[in-house]
């Protein structure tokens, strides 16, 4: 079919559609509804339509090109090809009529579809009554092939050509379903033998016969089910019978759903966010919409390792194309296509799609009739009618159709992915919450005692007190003692339990994982990785958790010290703002600098475990010298990674402590103000720093934690 899609109008679409099953029984409004709710669809040559392992989304109709539809034949255990399908052919009716998956297509060249959502197919279903009888009254190609290859499975017949017998089959083959009326055995044509096509009820499994016989000459099926009926002529007399209402063999096969075109259309999910990263001139523009898609499919953006292709990009070029942007999302896991589409064509794309805009580019997050929302990098998420669109964009022009496939990759690895391994033991965990809150409260009687020992005893001269204080600040040490030792105990052990469970879901997951995984990867590189998830592990049950208490107990601490003197607290906390900004800055540059310190790591410890394994292939080959010198500059970039990462961890390290000499000789020179004034006891000075160290101490380690 030669029809240009850039002249393609709503009456051409309308009168295609109008003549093509199921939709010729659609009334004249349904028609004209239609085009609105219908959406161009390009597929690459050899790309999956359809596959039936999976309910299909969405209805397509052939527009353009062939397509080959495929049928399973377990008795040589390989896809046969059924039909080349031309224009006009409808793919992805059958699986939702019966419930059950069952179409597998593969576009044999280029080939544009109309694709036809799901709930608007199921929306005609429940509205048009003729076209919801055709539907229901109508056998598919696909639907009898699976049906007569049960029935010869059972026959163990491998003599006969089943795609052949299908083809032959499908124009003497007879509907009965249930969606229509009642079947009862007067509806059973003796002449034909009846195969479940699909059935809720687990006394008629799918592909099993219907046997009339004397015993059964008078029944009702008080079932949702759809039967297939096919002349005895075309199969021998002889057949291995199944019969009603008994058990099958084959009553161990799960059941989909039975279609019911009562059942309300599927309500639409939880509205997407539209990510807006901001970026100017061509090469941020291009890296921001990159990274805008990144968002909205949940997907790694490497941006370091993107700039640098963009950079080589505009290096060479001194531009950049939507054709390299396409090759680009193509490298981050997305099936990409460029296609040539008028402006008013655009409300019947699939979303999201990358678009030239404006000696830039731009993403086009949402359509529809009347306006367009554009992410723009420049200017932010902004709405454009589709006239005024045009008259920036142009009549026409290249958009790129971006989705993902079954390899692209999800979100990177977060702590999220620790989650369900602590919330299994977040009773232990809860345990070990308790004990710290008690360590952190037996804290505050060192303070407290230091203060009334200095207050009490030695300025009032009391010598009898100090023994009480003495033997009461021995038994809080050793109670300290004993709970920190249980909240090491229950620690430990509860970390072997997460390691344990795991370090078996790494393992699960891996050799799980395909061929093609494996071979893009070098071996040293994996196992790099998961030694990883031990220093992760440590960190978040470990550093993390501290960090956590320390920051609650701190609120209570400053509580305390706020009692002591307001003044002297807010000197001690004058330094936490400059702490807070010293993390803003660190933070970014040292994860950046962490991340290429693991990746320099992996890269070194992948080759010398390369080297290892292939030492009798060097050895023949007497590449020693030249492996010697490929693991020194990898090892060497590993060492200039820790450099810059050490330079950083101490420049913020030392700045920290400065911060906090500064801030203790605050407290200690306010407080001895406040001592000579008569505004605090010598006592009370003491232990205010002491509790000062307390929220301070927290601070420290914060400014270290990317470091863990």
């Amino acid at each position: 079919m030669k029809t240009d899609l850039m002249n393609t109008t709503a009456i051409d679409i309308k009168e295609f559609i109008a003549g093509q099953f199921p939709f010729n029984f659609l009334s004249e409004k349904a028609l004209e509804n239609l085009h609105s709710q219908l959406q161009f669809l390009r597929y690459r040559m050899g790309q999956m339509i359809v596959k039936s392992e999976v309910m299909p989304d969405h209805i397509s109709i052939i527009y353009q090109g062939q397509v080959r539809l495929l049928g399973f034949d377990s008795r040589i255990n390989r896809a046969v090809t059924l039909k080349l399908l031309e224009a006009g052919e409808v793919l992805g009716w059958i699986s939702h009529i019966r419930g059950i998956a069952c179409e597998t297509a593969i576009a044999s060249t280029e080939v544009i579809c109309l694709n036809l959502a799901i709930p608007d197919f199921l929306a005609l279903i429940k509205w048009e009554t003729a076209f919801a009888e055709a539907l229901h009254s109508h056998a598919a190609l696909v639907e009898v092939y699976e049906l007569l290859a049960a029935e010869f499975n059972r026959r163990a017949d491998g003599a006969n050509d089943l795609a052949q017998l299908a083809r032959t089959s499908l124009e003497a083959s007879v509907i009965l379903s249930s969606q229509l009326k009642k079947i009862s055995s007067k509806q059973l044509n003796p002449d034909f033998f009846w195969l479940v096509s699909s059935s809720s009820s687990p006394e008629f499994p799918v592909g099993s016969r219907l046997e009339l016989d004397s015993k059964n000459t008078n029944f009702k099926l008080n079932t949702n089910i759809r039967l297939l009926g096919l002349p005895k002529s075309l199969l021998p007399e002889k057949i291995v019978p199944t019969l009603i209402p008994t058990a099958s063999d084959f009553a161990d096969i799960p059941y989909a759903p039975e279609l019911n075109p009562e059942t309300e259309p599927p309500k639409e999910s939880k509205p997407k966010k539209y990510p807006h990263i901001y970026g100017r001139g061509p090469q941020e523009a291009a890296l921001a919409c990159l990274q805008m898609l990144s968002q909205y499919f949940n997907i790694p953006f490497r941006r370091d390792m993107l700039r640098r292709v963009v950079a080589k990009q505009m290096q060479h070029t001194n531009s950049l194309s939507l054709q390299f942007c396409g090759a680009v999302a193509e490298l981050m896991g997305l099936t990409t296509q460029i296609v040539k589409v008028p402006a008013i064509a655009l409300s019947r794309l699939q979303l999201p799609v990358m678009i030239s805009w404006q000696d830039s580019f731009a993403i086009i997050y949402k359509n529809s009739k009347q306006e367009l929302l554009i992410a723009v990098p420049e200017m932010g998420l902004i709405r454009r009618k589709v006239s005024n669109f045009a008259e920036i964009w142009g009549q026409a022009g290249e958009v790129l159709l971006l989705q993902p496939n079954k390899q692209t990759p999800k979100s990177r690895f977060s702590l999220r992915w620790f989650v369900p391994a602590l919330r299994r033991y977040r009773r232990v965990l809860l345990e070990v919450l308790i004990a710290s809150a008690i360590v952190q409260i037996f804290g505050l009687v060192n303070p407290l005692a230091t203060q009334v020992i200095i207050d009490k005893v030695i300025v009032g001269n009391s010598p009898d007190s100090l023994e009480v204080f003495g033997i009461f600040l021995i038994v809080v040490a050793v109670v300290e003692a004993v709970l920190t030792a249980i909240r090491t105990q229950l620690f430990v052990d509860t970390t072997n339990r997460i390691d344990l469970s795991l370090g078996s879901e790494v393992i699960n997951h891996l050799l799980r994982l395909p061929l093609s995984y494996f071979e893009s990867r070098p071996v040293g590189e994996l196992a790099t990785r998961v030694q990883e998830l031990e220093h992760i592990r440590q960190f978040l049950t470990g550093t993390a958790l501290t960090v956590v208490m320390d920051a609650v107990f701190s609120i209570i601490y400053i509580g305390v010290m706020a009692i002591y003197s307001p003044v002297l607290t807010i000197v001690a906390l004058a330094t936490v703002p400059l702490f807070a900004l010293l993390n803003l800055l660190v933070s970014p540059l040292m994860r950046r600098q962490l991340q290429e310190k693991a990746e320099r790591n992996g890269q070194t410890h992948s080759y010398l475990v390369e080297v290892m394994a292939g030492m009798q292939t060097i050895k023949a080959q007497n590449l020693e010298l030249r492996s010697r010198w490929q693991w020194q500059e990898r090892y060497a970039r590993y060492i200039s990674a820790g450099f810059k990462t050490i330079t950083t961890q101490t420049t913020a390290s030392s700045v920290s402590n400065f911060l906090n000499k500064i801030s203790n000789l605050l407290v200690l020179w306010v407080g001895a103000y406040l001592v000579l004034h008569q505004q605090l006891t010598l006592g009370q000075l003491i232990a205010f720093r002491i509790l000062a160290n307390y929220v301070t101490s927290p601070l420290l380690r914060l400014v270290q934690l990317w470091q863990d």
